[in-house]
C-alpha cells in the first residue's frame, strides 16, 4: 500500500515512520508513505503557503495554489483531508483504507484551509475527535498506524485484529497475562481452566459488559450472546 503525505512539517513523521511495526512494515515492503511539502510548490522569496482570512478574523488560512500543486499529480488517490469538522475516524473507516493501493492524506495548519482547496481536491473530511490540535499530523500518523497493522504481513498473528475493539460493534474484553497472582491480584479462574469453550464464552459475556458500561452506543449492532 502507498500513503502519500502532505504537510507542511514532513519532519513530523520521520521518527514514528521508522518505529515499531510501521517501520516494519516499511521496510519489508508493506507500506510505501511518501511525504509531500506543500512549500516546495509556493512561490516568492519567503515561499508563502498562507495568508489572513477574507473578511476579517483571526490567525492565517492556508492558500489554494500551493496545495493544489502538490495534489495534481495525485488525483488517482483517494484524497483525506484532516480537519476538525471532518466524519470522525473509525475502525470501519481504516478498514476501508485498508483495502485501498494508494490514498492521500492532507493535513492542514493555522486556521484552516481554503475551502475552494477542499471542494476541488478533497474525496473526504476525517476528524481524529471532538477537539482541536495544531495541525492534521496527528490525526494522519494515528491513521497510518490503524492501516498499517490490517495491511498483511504487518501484524504477526493476523488473528490478534479479529476480536479487539470496535470489531462487531464491541469494545475488547480485558486481558491478561503470567503470573497467576500479583500483589494478590488473580487471574479470572475461567481463564486458567484450561476449557477453551468456557474462555470463548467469558471473553464474549465480557465483551459486552464492558461496552454497555463504556460506550452504549456501539452495542446497537452487536450480537447478545448466550450463556454457556
Amino acid at each position: 500500500m502507498k500513503v502519500h503525505v502532505v504537510s507542511l512539517f514532513p519532519e513530523f513523521f520521520t521518527t514514528p515512520l521508522e518505529t515499531s511495526l510501521v517501520g516494519k512494515a516499511i521496510n519489508d515492503g508493506h507500506l510505501e508513505v511518501v511525504l509531500h511539502d506543500p512549500r516546495d510548490h509556493a512561490t516568492g522569496v519567503h515561499r508563502q503557503v498562507d495568508d489572513a482570512p477574507y473578511g476579517g478574523g483571526a490567525g492565517m488560512v492556508m492558500m489554494v495554489e500551493p496545495l493544489a500543486e502538490t495534489l495534481d499529480p495525485l488525483e488517482h488517490t483517494h484524497r483525506v483531508f484532516f480537519t476538525p469538522a471532518g466524519t470522525p475516524l473509525t475502525q470501519e473507516m481504516l478498514d476501508r483504507f485498508a483495502e485501498m493501493d494508494e490514498i492521500t492524506l492532507v493535513c492542514g495548519r493555522y486556521e484552516g484551509v481554503d475551502e475552494r482547496f477542499v471542494e476541488h481536491f478533497i474525496d473526504e473530511e476525517v476528524s481524529l475527535g471532538d477537539f482541536v490540535l495544531l495541525g492534521g499530523e496527528v490525526a494522519a500518523l494515528a491513521a497510518i498506524e490503524g492501516v498499517s497493522r490490517l495491511i498483511p504481513g504487518t501484524v504477526g498473528t493476523p488473528r490478534s485484529t479479529e476480536h479487539e475493539s470496535f470489531r462487531n460493534g464491541e469494545l475488547e474484553e480485558p486481558q491478561y497475562t503470567r503470573p497467576a497472582e500479583v500483589r494478590g491480584w488473580e487471574v479470572p479462574a475461567v481463564l486458567g481452566s484450561g476449557d477453551h469453550g468456557e474462555c470463548a464464552v467469558w471473553r464474549a459475556q465480557q465483551r459486552q459488559e464492558r461496552t454497555r458500561v463504556r460506550r452504549p452506543d456501539l452495542l446497537e449492532d452487536a450480537e447478545p450472546v448466550e450463556e454457556g
